[in-house]
């Protein structure tokens, strides 16, 4: 049985996947072994470094926290940690859902046995699973409300995935997705949506069989777009795409925290034809962002943009202090120009012509200050 640590309430902690390249034409490369090699050799920064499931990639995260002007800060100095690392070692750094270029192929396993194992189980997979995420865990009281804002959540996955799109490139072309990536994971057997379960007992019943047979051993195993954590006492979020910006991934951390508060305070049942449009509305996020079209449990559809406009003004008296509504006046903004990450990614290689330009300058995104 799963024991659900309970957590504070609405408390927030980030997981950024990031992409290593070489300087010179600024493909993944494998680095992340040196990287965590001088990592190791100096008194560990707050968060965490640690190693993703190929060498192209590093996994940062935060602790836990409240504000979120404090975890820009602590997002902050790792990067300061790791930009002077990958200084020395001629790497370069940066957000962006996908590499635009790089070939599964050429992508190597991390020497970890639980990377060993999922290349064993999912074969090439593992490494076209060379995609790069941000998680958000949101601090849940108990089981029964991880399970029950899960799945409030769901109506509300478009709108993190089109916020977060910044995966326009994929294996050398233009994908003609806002968000690539999510292609990739849709490809594992676990992927989408939790069952419907009613609380964390039925929860427990369900993983318990299917551990019965065999097809997990722990949450790990399940990739869905949102999951609980019960070690951790937490939900996790995981459809967005790194964000080129460690602003716009605090923005994103501030939006699902504002929308638990909501959950928290005004406490019903999700709506009971939500889960009929789930893949409709996942998909119009990831190929047309925040110019979807979404259909409303009641029938009615809109755009993406215009939802996330509508659930903002919602959810703003939530926001408790400055930080929070900063962020979320920033999202606003996005919505309204529809100008986030994937339009500036095909922005630049328009007026540039060349994909690893585009790498090179979402580096120096991700490194400003």
């Amino acid at each position: 049985m799963l024991k659900f640590t309970p957590s504070t309430p609405l408390t927030l902690g980030v997981e950024l996947e990031l992409q290593i390249v070489n300087r010179r034409d600024y493909n993944l490369t494998r680095g992340a072994s040196d990287l965590m090699e001088l990592v190791h050799r100096e008194p560990a920064p707050a968060g965490e470094i640690k190693p993703e499931i190929t060498e192209g990639m590093i996994e940062i995260s935060t602790g836990i926290h409240y504000d979120v002007d404090a975890m820009l800060a602590e997002l902050a100095s790792i990067r300061a940690v790791l930009l002077r690392h990958a200084d020395r070692l001629n790497l370069g750094l940066c957000g962006g859902g996908a590499h635009p270029f790089q070939q599964w192929p050429d992508q190597r396993i991390y020497p970890q046995p639980r990377y060993r194992l999922v290349s064993e189980l999912y074969g090439y997979l593992a490494q076209q699973f060379t995609v790069f995420g941000q998680h958000i865990h949101v601090g849940c009281p108990d089981g029964d409300h991880a399970v029950q804002w899960v799945q409030r959540l769901a109506p509300y996955m478009p709108h993190f995935i089109a916020l977060s799109a910044s995966s326009p490139f994929y294996q050398g072309v233009d994908s003609a997705f806002q968000s690539s990536r999510l292609n990739c994971v849709n490809a594992f057997p676990l992927s989408g949506f939790m069952p419907a379960v009613a609380d964390w007992a039925e929860f427990n019943a369900y993983f318990d069989k299917m551990r019965g047979f065999g097809v997990v051993e722990s949450m790990k195993d399940f990739y869905w777009d949102i999951r609980p954590k019960p070690e951790f006492g937490t939900l996790e979020i995981r459809v967005c795409d790194t964000p080129l910006t460690l602003t716009r991934a605090v923005q994103l951390a501030a939006y699902a925290r504002a929308l638990a508060a909501w959950f928290q305070a005004e406490p019903r049942a999700p709506e009971p034809d939500q889960m009929c449009m789930y893949a409709f509305n996942r998909f119009q996020a990831c190929r047309f962002g925040l110019a979807g079209n979404l259909i409303l449990a009641d029938g009615a559809s809109c755009s993406i943009a215009e939802h996330v406009l509508a659930t903002l003004d919602t959810v703003l008296p939530y926001a408790d202090h400055p930080g929070m509504r900063a962020a979320l006046v920033a999202l606003g903004e996005v919505a309204r120009k529809q100008d986030g990450d994937a339009h500036w990614l095909r922005q630049q290689h328009q007026a540039r012509g060349s994909l690893s330009q585009v790498v090179r300058l979402a580096c120096e995104q991700w490194a400003a200050q």
